[in-house]
């Protein structure tokens, strides 16, 4: 039954009911502006760091009452439970309901160490083991710091010049959606209040006010925010049967940021920086986890490379609604480098099992890569649909094809069994 005319068959609409009351029970459920800070404090803090005086920033949370949603999500758990070995769509709810009633929980906690363990069961810890691999998250992110560190004295920025105002990046940027999603679909703001340096939902992306960028910044703002986090809430907003999939639920953002630095990846707007820079977060996370404070952390930041600015904006994001005398964190940040390198084997994977579809369907809405097989009879039938945009690199995909076949094949070669009179004597 195709669901292109807007329908839903009739065997299927408990599960777009019970995905409705999915959406008004999280209505109130917001994950980081919850535990942002605000930028007033991050402005005065990093004036002082920067001249070496250093205190414990003095933060202060409203805590919210989600108790109501709590108990509504629960219910829905119970009733997705239900149908869930009848149909795929019962355990899609089922996961999805959980994985928000866990951050209720969380957002209740803001301001204490009871933060740490649901943020923990949400994005994972740094010592957790990579699919396929013996390798931990903790040894990847060392990986690419060491990289980053050897390589460091012998790489030239090719775009060193961060010189590009918010305000111009902004029209810059607009042109470029309006020209790829259609005139106005997507707004580019400023925002001065924005911690991070950029943030992108289905209709809005914000550049925080006040930061410069490069070029490179604009490839992967364009690359990571707007052809993944935009691209998939616009593709999820078109879906008849499960409205869900506009929105980034927490069990999706694994999926969601490592599909979003793997397209800066296929793009071309990653760098070995920006490897050592999501590695750092990881190994502060594991710092803090072991009991460091956010002034160690801040210093730890900045022994490895980061200005004053940048260290400060580090540290927090890894203290975001937590204590910060050591002990807890919020684990957000473990999710890019497990995320990317997760989605990296699935797409090898898919490529290795002819299944482009899988790779397309990724692209349907705010999904994880479970959720792409699970509910493939869902898009065989229609009732989801497949997505109305796909990122430049994913329309090519003979391009996109040799480079995952390159690296499947590659991947058996093994360097500690390569001598250099080998390749020598080879070409």
């Amino acid at each position: 039954m195709s669901a292109a005319d807007g329908t839903v068959a009739p065997e299927l609409r408990r599960y777009a009911a019970l995905d409705q009351r999915l959406l008004a029970a999280v209505r109130g459920i917001r994950i980081l502006p919850t535990v942002a800070w605000p930028a007033s404090l991050e402005d005065r803090m990093i004036a002082d760091y920067a001249s070496g005086r250093f205190a414990l920033p003095q933060v202060s949370y409203a805590r919210p009452d989600l108790s109501a949603a709590r108990a509504e999500l629960a219910a829905i758990e119970l009733a997705a439970a239900e149908g869930a070995q009848v149909d795929p769509l019962g355990d899609y709810l089922r996961r999805t309901a959980e994985s928000w009633r866990i951050a209720a929980e969380m957002l209740e906690s803001v301001g204490t160490a009871g933060v740490t363990a649901p943020s923990i069961a949400l994005y994972g810890r740094p010592d957790d083991v990579i699919p396929g691999s013996q390798r931990s998250n903790l040894d990847a992110a060392r990986y690419f710091v060491e990289l980053s560190d050897e390589l460091g004295a012998d790489l030239l920025a090719d775009d060193s010049c961060v010189n590009v105002p918010a305000d111009v990046l902004r029209g810059d940027l607009a042109a470029t959606l309006d020209e790829f999603f259609g005139a106005g679909t997507i707004n580019v703001e400023v925002d001065p209040e924005l911690t991070a340096k950029a943030a992108a939902g289905a209709t809005r992306i914000r550049l925080r006010g006040g930061a410069s960028f490069s070029a490179y910044d604009r490839h992967q703002l364009l690359a990571h925010e707007a052809f993944v986090h935009s691209l998939t809430a616009l593709n999820g907003r078109r879906q008849p049967l499960l409205a869900s999939l506009a929105r980034t639920s927490p069990r999706v953002t694994a999926t969601q940021e490592g599909l979003a630095v793997f397209a800066e990846l296929m793009s071309g707007a990653i760098d070995i920086t920006r490897l050592k820079r999501i590695s750092l977060r990881i190994l502060a996370i594991d710092m803090a986890l072991g009991g460091a404070d956010f002034v160690e952390v801040y210093k730890y930041f900045s022994a490895c490379g980061q200005s004053a600015a940048d260290s400060f904006h580090s540290a927090q994001r890894v203290f975001r609604g937590v204590p910060l005398g050591g002990g807890a964190a919020f684990a957000k940040d473990n999710v890019y480098l497990s995320g990317l390198l997760t989605v990296h084997t699935f797409f090898r994977l898919a490529l290795k099992q002819r299944r482009m579809d899988l790779l397309r369907h990724l692209f349907a809405g705010k999904l994880t890569l479970h959720d792409v097989i699970a509910l493939q009879p869902h898009f065989e039938s229609g009732a989801i649909l497949p997505p109305r945009w796909l990122p430049p690199w994913m329309q090519h995909v003979h391009g996109l094809a040799g480079k995952l076949a390159f690296s499947v094949f590659i991947n058996g070669i093994q360097l500690n069994r390569v001598h250099g009179d080998e390749l020598l004597a080879s070409v």
